[in-house]
């Protein structure tokens, strides 16, 4: 019983020690890799774009990860080989070299690269210009529900609730606005995230590149009902579309 003990407190007390072979060094990183993975799928994953608009921002995402990994690696590496050199040659070190490059020179290049890039992806959510038919969609956030108005339908605007219908690789322009309270709405797998402010309407561009179903989510604090206040997005070919667009109920007039 003794021997069972201390090889016990052997196994839990090892556990809190960093790996101590290749084998668990292994197994470590195959469990970030594991995890990591894990996150670029499921249906509110921004890292599984389903547009053009939700794939700019991934690829931001993606180039503020590695990049960041980068700069730890470098700087992590050169705070060791700072460490690790003899006395007398640290002082050979010129602090120029310190202040300009590593304070002014790099942080400036990184950032501003890094804004050209953001900006890029930012143009992608806007409503710009295009030659291909636009379909129109108005939403209207309350709480706790999105009230939705088709006014391109076929035989005239239809409305929905909390079920939004998209056709599939054609530009949709979402009319957004609130009647009370400051909502965002946000489709993280088909674009970026736009808010919802009362007497003011925002445009967002939408575009499906496969049919699927999508959810999407309130992201601004908007009372109680918040967490619940969650919508699906369903993106059908025209033909089907039309079909689903035709069991809607009419809308009202136009507010």
């Amino acid at each position: 019983m003794t021997t069972i003990r201390k090889a016990m407190q052997q196994e839990v007390l090892g556990a809190g020690r960093p790996p101590t072979s290749p084998g668990r060094a292994l197994a470590a990183i195959s469990m970030v890799v594991a995890t990591a993975g894990g996150c670029t799928s499921g249906p509110m994953s921004a890292l599984d774009p389903a547009g053009p608009a939700a794939a700019a921002v991934a690829d931001v995402w993606w180039a503020m990860l590695w990049g960041s990994a980068a700069i730890l690696i470098a700087v992590t590496g050169l705070a060791l080989y700072a460490a690790c050199r003899r006395p007398e040659a640290r002082a050979k070190v010129s602090p120029r070299l310190l202040v300009i490059g590593g304070g002014i020179a790099f942080p400036g290049v990184v950032l501003a690269a890094l804004l050209g890039y953001g900006l890029h992806a930012g143009h992608a959510q806007l409503p710009l210009p295009t030659d291909e038919p636009v379909f129109r969609v108005d939403v209207t956030a309350n709480r706790w529900n999105w009230d939705i108005v088709y006014r391109d339908a076929e035989g005239g605007a239809v409305r929905s609730e909390n079920l939004l219908y998209l056709p599939v690789d054609r530009p949709v322009d979402v009319y957004l606005t609130t009647t009370d309270v400051i909502h965002a709405f946000w489709v993280p797998r088909l674009a970026g995230k736009i808010d919802a402010i009362p007497g003011i309407t925002n445009v967002l561009r939408l575009r499906a590149s496969r049919a699927g179903t999508f959810r999407g989510q309130c992201t601004e604090f908007c009372g109680w009902g918040h967490p619940d206040m969650a919508f699906i997005v369903e993106a059908y070919e025209a033909a089907e579309l039309s079909e689903r667009l035709a069991a809607l109920p009419p809308a009202e007039a136009p507010r």
